[in-house]
């Protein structure tokens, strides 16, 4: 195998230090959250103790200032172990950026310390009933009020973190008429009358991630809860286009480490398991089928390395972010499939960690932006379709 060369010594302490973080507070119940659907909220508290949440936020508010590769590690770690469940990668890596790259200093001040130690818990509303990969069609509004706050109204769905969230970056029309130029970002706290988080939705994987319908009824949100202020009144679309790269990235890093996790359980398994008094490893199907998924896994590997390399370069565009997404997922699923298929039976068993992954894949396809709209991307950025 290619030897990596992304990560250095402290990365790999990190990883370890990681990894015995995951056995004592995550591996334990991972089980029992998957079957009350979500977390237990101390394990969010337990991360920020240990340092472990929004550490690429610099040390003024409550981070590391380390770099991204760090969270790259996590996420890698958690996929590695299959602990869909926690959210930290979302948190950290998505709504702590939006506040530190377009907040104001006092936004930045009250919000990333309190993300930071774990003492709110940070989602994004981006998809609704009628609108997911479209941004463009989102119907929640904030319309501006004489006082110079906002009337903020409509419904949120599938959104990861939602049950625990204290924090909500919603997005919203503050001008209907303007179409996509007219979206802003609005703080929205928990306890905020109009506020509520309905209720968890039961999925076909990710069953102890805390995926929430979320609504807001007349919610007044006050002036200095505009993401940015008023100089970033109506452009949160902006905002959004900038960030969707590294999320989509995320996502990749993910289907990666979960793949190589479900090839290793396969390996294992077939050399154990035997059929007609030969183990399963034994039979060239077994052998070339392994062979085939751990080349491909490899060669995404080395690909998703190098965006994540210019990532820490702040260099990765956005058709190539969309690549790695679409085909690291699509790989992904594959590799499960196949693993499934190799597992025999029990492959179709709740207990076996390969049948969760399995059921877990299966929304990487989906969101971050479906891999159609990926598909989209690519090919606009190659001078092709729609201007």
């Amino acid at each position: 195998m290619i030897e990596r060369s992304l990560f250095s010594s402290d990365h790999e302490a990190f990883r370890d230090a990681f990894r015995r973080f995951m056995d004592k507070e995550i591996a334990p119940f991972h089980e029992q959250w998957e079957e009350q659907g979500y977390v237990d909220r101390k394990v969010w508290n337990k991360a920020g103790e240990n340092g472990f949440l929004c550490m690429t936020m610099p040390e003024e508010y409550g981070g590391a200032g380390a770099d991204k590769l760090y969270s790259v590690v996590q996420m890698e770690e958690l996929g590695r172990g299959g602990f869909t469940g926690i959210g930290y990668s979302l948190h950290s890596e998505i709504v702590a950026p939006y506040i530190l790259h377009y907040g104001t200093e006092a936004q930045k001040k009250k919000y990333l310390p309190r993300l930071a130690s774990g003492e709110m818990v940070g989602a994004i509303a981006m998809s609704e009933p009628a609108a997911g990969s479209d941004l463009q069609g989102v119907k929640t509004t904030a319309l501006k009020q004489p006082d110079g706050g906002y009337l903020l109204n409509g419904s949120k769905t599938f959104i990861t973190n939602g049950w625990h969230a204290d924090l909500v970056i919603v997005v919203a029309k503050t001008d209907p008429a303007a179409g996509a130029k007219g979206t802003s970002l609005m703080l929205v706290e928990r306890g905020m009358p109009g506020f509520e988080t309905g209720k968890r939705l039961k999925k076909l994987g990710m069953k102890a991630q805390d995926t929430s319908e979320l609504f807001f009824t007349d919610v007044k949100v006050p002036a200095e809860n505009l993401l940015g202020g008023q100089a970033h009144e109506n452009r949160g679309f902006i905002c959004l286009m900038e960030q969707l790269p590294w999320e989509r990235m995320q996502i990749a890093i993910t289907a990666v480490a979960s793949a190589q996790a479900a090839i290793d359980w396969t390996l294992a398994y077939v050399k154990e398991r035997k059929v007609f008094g030969q183990p399963v490893a034994s039979y060239q199907n077994t052998r070339y089928t392994l062979a085939e998924l751990q080349t491909e896994v490899q060669v995404a590997r080395v690909f998703v390395d190098k965006c994540a390399e210019l990532v820490a370069q702040d260099k990765l565009d956005t058709a190539t972010a969309s690549m790695a997404k679409y085909w690291c997922t699509e790989l992904q699923c594959k590799v499960m499939d196949e693993c499934v298929q190799l597992f025999g039976g029990y492959g179709y068993m709740w207990e076996y960690p390969i049948t969760r992954a399995y059921a877990d894949a299966r929304v990487q396809r989906i969101y971050g932006g479906t891999n159609e709209i990926m598909k989209e991307v690519i090919s606009r950025a190659m001078g092709l379709g729609a201007k």
